[in-house]
Parts: C-alpha cells; structure tokens; sequence
C-alpha cells in the first residue's frame, strides 16, 4: 500500500461529515533517547493519529542509525524528530546535502547545551571556567578513579556531543579533564546528588529539557564558561570522520554562546562564554516521502510547541512509568491544553493537501 498521509489529511476536512472517511495511513518516526526528542515524537505522533488520523508509529534509533534509514528509503524510518544542528552537521552534509536523499524543515527553534557545575563545589574553589576543572588541585577532587584526571559527565556515545566533547579536550589541551560516558539519566542522577550536597561535579546538558528543571542553573547549578580561545574550531584535533563540523565556531564570526547572564552562568576570562553555539533544533524526513507527503511536510514545518512546555513534556515523561499508554496520555493532555495551537498545525497540513 502506499504510504502517505495526504489521504488522512484530507479526510480530517470532511471529519463532520463521516469520521469512518478518515485514513489509516503511516508515518514512522525515529525516537532518539532523550527526553527533548521523545517528548517531540510523541507529540507529533498524538498530531497525526488524533487530529489528522493516520497512523504513526515511533522507531528507537540513535542519530547515524536514524539518518541511515531515512537515506535508504525503504520506509523502516521516515522522520527524525530532533536534529541538533552544528552537533549532527556532519549527518546533514552526508545525506541533505551531499545525497539528497533527506530534507530538513524550513523552521527551527534554538536550543542551548554546555557544561553545567554543582554551584557551591564551583563558589568554594574559585571555578569560573572548565579550565578551571583541569587545575590539578581541582581535577584532584574530581578524580574517582586515581588516574590524576578530573571526571565531567559528558554524553552517551551515539549522541555526537560525546565526540564533540572529546574534540574540545584535545583542542583546548585540558589534559586534566576525562569525559565520563555511560547511561545519561544514571549519570545526570549521580550529578544531582552531588550538585545538591554541594561535592565536586559537572556534566554536560542542554536545554530546553527536563534535566535543567531538576538542577536549575543560579540555584544548585551553574553554566560552566570557557576562554574564547577554548572554543573548538575546525581543525578536527581527533581525526574523526566528520570532525572538521563539530565546530562551534560559524564563518560570520560568531563563536559559542554568550547570551547569559552573571545569575546563571560562571563568569570566565571573556565573560560566559558557554563554547558551544546555539543549536538549530529541526526536523528531518527521507525526501521521497516528503514530495509525496506536502501536508505532512507542511505539518512539520509548522510544528514549534513552546520551549517551556517542551521542558515540562519532558519532566512528565521522566516522571512516568515509562509504559506506553502513560506517555500517549501526556501528549494526549498537551494537545487538549493547547488545542488552538494545535488547530493551526492542523489547518496548515490541510492547507497544503
């Protein structure tokens, strides 16, 4: 059967007329781990089973294995929800614009990721950069393991920031500091509890997400600043395939981020300075399926719930017990409480039937 949702697009205009008009069509949709992405996933799969009424269907996958799927084409994986643009840069160039087999959506919204350090560790010993983190008195207390290097939680290893992360050590020559990887719900419970008795710890994280409402920045935790000259280029210290593009530098002159104040974010030798550049946060779809899809790819273009709700989607989806009809009802219960915007995604795919 061809897979398309123009058919349950448009059934959803003759609703009032015969709800048994409406399509069971397919859309699958790649869900990465983290929260951000689940929360998006399934709100999009809310969208289309009920208010369009097709049928969409969340696939686990991490970026490459997500990206793969949709430049084969065979429908495993038509959409993914969350792409971090510079961080999977090197996954847009290979398939959007190198091959041409995927499409990115015309609209974005911007998304924030650094270090973030336990507030008080930070105020008692003088840490106002991660530069600070590699002084070897500092990397001593954050030195589990005995090797004379100092811990960060840093980012499972199919998220691309754990590569990016590796980059700037070598890069800025913070030959103190060592990324801790593992599970980042484990890791970021093991960096709260530190953070909130005040002991000797960092991780890296982003917002928006529900992390950041747990271990909110000003309070128990700080944004960690580095040195302008820390910021990673393109000169790929590592060698890794791709790695020229983990740069959080843009040809304009823009380096990392700066757009945070002294309340939240540690003040460094260039003030905060966070050394990653704000993400474009898009989504993509395989283009075949696009062209066939104009009110599906209309629905994507459209689709921005606000950041705060985003956060708070993903609190309630940490908060749950994890089972299928638990997270459909919160997604279900954001559409209800937003149903206007709602609406104007869903006249805006109708638009484009």
């Amino acid at each position: 059967m061809k897979r398309t949702l123009i058919g349950a697009v448009c059934a959803a205009a003759s609703l009032a007329a015969s709800s048994s008009a409406m399509a069971a069509e397919q859309v699958n949709i790649g869900a990465p781990a983290w929260t951000g992405a689940q929360a998006i996933a399934h709100l999009i799969k809310e969208v289309v089973e009920g208010r369009i009424g097709g049928q969409a269907n969340l696939v686990p996958g991490n970026n490459a294995s997500i990206f793969q799927a949709m430049d084969q084409g065979r429908g495993d994986i038509d959409v993914h929800p969350d792409v971090w643009l510079p961080n999977q840069e090197s996954f847009t160039k290979k398939y959007v614009d190198g091959a041409g087999t995927v499409v990115l959506s015309d609209k974005y919204y911007e998304g924030k990721q650094s270090f973030c350090v336990a507030r008080d560790f930070a105020e008692q010993n003088n840490v106002t950069s991660v530069f600070d983190l590699a002084r070897p008195e500092v990397a001593e207390l954050m030195d589990s393991d005995g090797n004379g290097k100092g811990e960060i939680y840093g980012c499972p290893e199919d998220w691309t920031c754990d590569d990016i992360f590796s980059s700037n050590i070598a890069f800025a020559g913070w030959d103190n500091i060592e990324q801790t990887q593992a599970g980042y719900d484990a890791m970021f419970a093991e960096f709260l509890d530190k953070a909130v008795a005040g002991e000797p710890a960092a991780i890296y994280t982003w917002t928006p997400t529900a992390y950041l409402a747990q271990a909110i920045p000003g309070e128990t935790t700080l944004w960690l600043s580095m040195a302008n000259d820390s910021v990673l280029d393109d000169s790929n210290p590592t060698g890794v395939e791709g790695g020229a593009d983990y740069s959080q530098r843009r040809d304009d002159g823009t380096v990392g981020y700066t757009g945070l104040g002294p309340d939240t974010c540690t003040q460094g030798p260039d003030g905060c300075q966070l050394g990653w550049l704000a993400a474009d946060i898009e989504i993509t779809a395989n283009k075949a399926w696009a062209d066939e899809n104009p009110a599906a790819e209309a629905l994507f273009e459209v689709f921005k719930p606000p950041l705060i709700d985003l956060a708070i989607a993903g609190v309630a989806l940490s908060n749950s017990d994890g089972s299928q009809a638990d997270v459909e009802a919160i997604a279900t219960q954001w559409i209800a409480d937003n149903r206007a915007l709602a609406d104007e995604w869903v006249a805006a795919a109708l638009a484009a039937a």
